[in-house]
């Protein structure tokens, strides 16, 4: 099989001795820790619908408005391209890549929950100072500090959620993160629509809310515990066992715990964890999971849809309110989408959804690019009838992508890194995710203004590319103890060669 298959359960060190109940304890961690999706996700639906604001533009981007209201009903691809307009979306970004390596050395020293309040706090004040902007200073500032907010938040949370899961139910515990994304996301839409009523300061309350997701990670932040992973990393080996007794509902946790220990001494031993991520050894870890999969999850297209979604109808000729209602229906879709693949990830495996799905999304990016191109020209008025259809393919798209691209580029690099690297690990996903994020966000405008519907045409190019990445090159990694994924590497075709060398040469 060309993306290799899972251990079997005798070739695995302890797994079958591995207990657990699902306790009041490890729900509480799981909710909690999963607040931080929020974060990203209030921000990524928040922010294109603000930049669709008549209010906002008239007091930062004038021009923009004028032109707006010259072809309010009109196609016209490009509308909305402006460069500072889009730096106001993807400044946050290139701050989250870059904080991101700091949250890396706070994830490892200091533990997942130090990471997490941290981000918490900046998202906070980024909230704050974009609802008082007076000035594309302010904003930018404002944007900054909910970039370090995201980066510290995107690097522990799903380590966290990850290291806190059974095995069994790994999937779906980490997709908590995806569902809160798309939660936020969904509500900052609705807010929008709202506050694009409240004149003319509608839009300081859309941004300044983004308070209150951050107050209440902080909050829950202060009780939340520590990973047992985490933990005996730390060499709080008492406190690491506590608390894995704790989550898993049993005393008899020796096999787990042993497993944790021996990972601890593996990981001591590596002094430079950026540099191992380098080695040979953990060559399929840096191509899947630190690079390949959270570059192809932006390369989908699907955050152009998020960040632009009222602005990309604006485009296409749909009113101010027919797009906020548009976009809200695209959101519910991911929504929808999240719960699905909860229940479907530890049932079907990750690289069958990721496949399925991207065979479905390249047909309904073919679709939307050709049906565009036969409606090709500016100035033309777009059917209600095309409207329509181009709302269903986009909402079949994001279910699409919402149950598998979403969720597994966040789950699957979060359990395949061992623990010397993996802090370091998911400093290179977010990096990796959030410069592509910025990319997609800065360039995205100015692309639908030259490419037109061949846009479209491009992400479903990428779509093709990214399923042969995962058909070819990802093994299967449901139900397999996020300390023993490693034996998956020695037994798939190509990554066995690199693993097997690299034992051979030590």
């Amino acid at each position: 099989m060309a993306g290799g298959v899972l251990a079997d359960e005798g070739a695995l060190k302890r797994a079958h001795l591995y207990e657990h109940r699902i306790t009041a304890y490890f729900i509480f961690a799981c909710i909690v820790g999963s607040l931080g999706g929020s974060l990203f996700g209030y921000d990524l639906g928040v922010s294109g619908g603000v930049t669709s604001m008549d209010d906002f533009l008239i007091e930062f981007f004038p021009g923009i408005y004028k032109r707006k209201q010259m072809h309010m009903h009109e196609t016209d691809y490009c509308k909305y391209d402006n460069q500072i307009l889009t730096l106001f979306t993807s400044s946050l970004y290139f701050a989250g890549l870059i904080s991101t390596f700091g949250a890396s050395y706070v994830t490892r020293i200091y533990g997942r929950r130090g990471s997490i309040l941290v981000g918490s706090v900046s998202f906070f004040l980024g909230g704050v100072v974009n609802a008082a902007a007076k000035n594309i200073l302010m904003l930018i500032l404002g944007r900054i500090f909910l970039g370090i907010g995201i980066g510290f938040g995107n690097q522990a949370v799903p380590l966290y959620l990850s290291e806190m899961a059974p095995a069994k139910i790994r999937g779906t515990v980490n997709q908590l993160f995806q569902l809160t994304t798309c939660i936020g996301i969904l509500v900052a839409n609705l807010i929008n629509y709202k506050t694009d009523q409240i004149h003319p300061w509608g839009w300081r309350l859309s941004l300044g809310l983004a308070v209150v997701p951050a107050t209440l990670m902080f909050i829950g932040g202060l009780f939340l515990p520590e990973t047992p992973n985490s933990l005996v990393e730390q060499g709080k080996l008492e406190e690491a066992k506590a608390v894995l007794i704790k989550v898993r509902g049993t005393n008899n946790i020796e096999a787990e715990f042993q497993d944790l220990v021996e990972a601890s001494e593996a990981a001591r031993a590596v002094k430079n964890p950026f540099r191992n991520l380098l080695a040979r050894r953990n060559r399929p870890q840096l191509v899947i999971g630190a690079i390949g999969l959270p570059a192809f999850q932006q390369l989908t297209g699907m955050n152009s849809i998020l960040f632009y979604a009222p602005v990309m109808f604006q485009s296409l000729g749909f009113g101010g309110s027919a797009s906020f209602i548009s976009s809200t229906m695209t959101n519910a879709a991911l929504v929808i989408a999240a719960i699905m693949s909860m229940y479907s990830a530890d049932k079907f495996g990750r690289r069958f959804l990721l496949l399925e799905a991207s065979v479905e999304m390249f047909c309904y990016m073919v679709v939307v690019g050709v049906t565009l191109a036969l409606k090709f020209g500016e100035g033309k008025e777009l059917p209600k009838s095309l409207g329509l259809v181009l709302v269903i393919l986009i909402c079949l798209f994001v279910l699409a992508y919402g149950r598998s691209w979403g969720p597994m580029g966040w789950l699957v690099p979060s359990e395949i890194f061992p623990l010397e690297t993996r802090s370091a690990g998911q400093s290179v996903v977010v990096c990796v995710n959030l410069f592509f994020t910025a990319l997609i966000a800065q360039c995205f405008l100015v692309s639908l203004c030259h490419l037109k519907y061949g846009i479209f045409l491009l992400f479903a190019g990428l779509v093709f590319g990214m399923g042969s990445f995962v058909y070819f090159l990802l093994p299967e990694t449901k139900q397999v103890p996020i300390e023993e994924v490693y034996l998956l590497w020695r037994q798939h075709w190509l990554w066995k060669r690199y693993v097997d060398d690299e034992q051979t040469n030590r």
